[in-house]
């Protein structure tokens, strides 16, 4: 197992560009439908990513495919696009977003021989289902959600439309989606670099009155994205099926997963009913 952390960065490099290339070469050999080019083309690149977790065994080599992707897709459309200046910002946005996010996994990333604890607490519990739930849960489903979320903005590049006011609206939203979540992790950061041995919660900015404002910011991010593409075309409501399944996503699985572990701590009922799933809002006592 490789330890070294600026090895194991040169590692993920070289397989996320092979991992792209090969996504990229199969949508253009691909005959069929954009859409279906594009799915199929993603679905192959996440069995690629695949194969290297399996051969570097850790399901941490898939963790920044959740950033990298939507931005690879969306550059790879808008070089053969001439693109509306409302479809220059949102590539804009989403770039920032996956620059952003990708930045913050690397900061928190010590190695191919970490591996994501929660990828960890599967194995151990699904026991020889491990393979199943590694590549159905912990790969093919995040890419088929992010694939959907990514849709309305390749649905933006390719179309010769301005932006309207209510699309400029969500847009914006989206930004401050980008800028919340970046606030709250980087709290999230400093209280894990200071805290003391009795600081068992983080109690403060953000999260000072709410559990997950990093995911928060997440799932507005692409509701933000998708009602903007669903400003121009209001019957195409399926373009709101990715922010509708990454929204499933958070509250059915990340959520759940990241309180049970928190549940492990003293204090964890009394915290709980102190503070918010999502909004960092005070919660009055009934």
């Amino acid at each position: 197992m490789i330890k070294n952390r600026t090895a194991s960065f040169i590692i993920l490099s070289i397989i996320y560009i092979v991992v792209s290339a090969v996504g990229i070469l199969t949508y253009i050999v691909l005959p069929f439908d954009m859409w279906l080019n594009l799915l199929l083309a993603d679905i192959v690149a996440t069995i690629l990513t695949f194969v290297f977790s399996l051969i570097f065994k850790n399901a941490s080599v898939y963790d920044p495919y959740w950033s990298v992707q939507p931005i690879v897709i969306l550059l790879a459309f808008s070089i053969f696009e001439e693109m509306s200046w409302f479809a220059i910002l949102m590539l804009l946005v989403v770039c920032i977003w996956g620059v952003r996010l990708t930045a913050n996994w690397a900061y928190t990333f010590y190695g191919l021989n970490c591996q994501d604890w929660r990828y960890t607490m599967l194995k151990e519990k699904t026991g020889k289902f491990y393979p199943i739930i590694n590549f159905v849960g912990i790969h093919l489903v995040p890419t088929l959600i992010v694939y959907a979320c990514t849709l309305p903005a390749v649905y933006i590049i390719q179309s010769d439309i301005s932006g309207n006011a209510w699309a400029v609206v969500f847009l914006i939203i989206s930004l401050c989606a980008v800028i919340l979540q970046g606030t709250a992790d980087c709290q999230m950061h400093k209280f894990k670099k200071y805290r003391k041995a009795e600081d068992k919660f983080i109690r403060n900015g953000l999260w000072k009155y709410s559990r997950h404002p990093n995911y928060l910011g997440e799932i507005l991010m692409w509701w933000g994205i998708g009602l903007a593409s669903v400003c121009y075309m209001q019957d195409a409501w399926y373009l709101l099926g990715g922010a509708i399944l990454n929204t499933i996503l958070f509250f059915c699985v990340s959520i759940p997963m990241a309180d049970g572990r928190q549940s492990r701590k003293d204090g964890f009922n009394e915290y709980k009913k102190q503070t918010r799933m999502l909004l960092p809002i005070k919660r009055f006592k009934k």
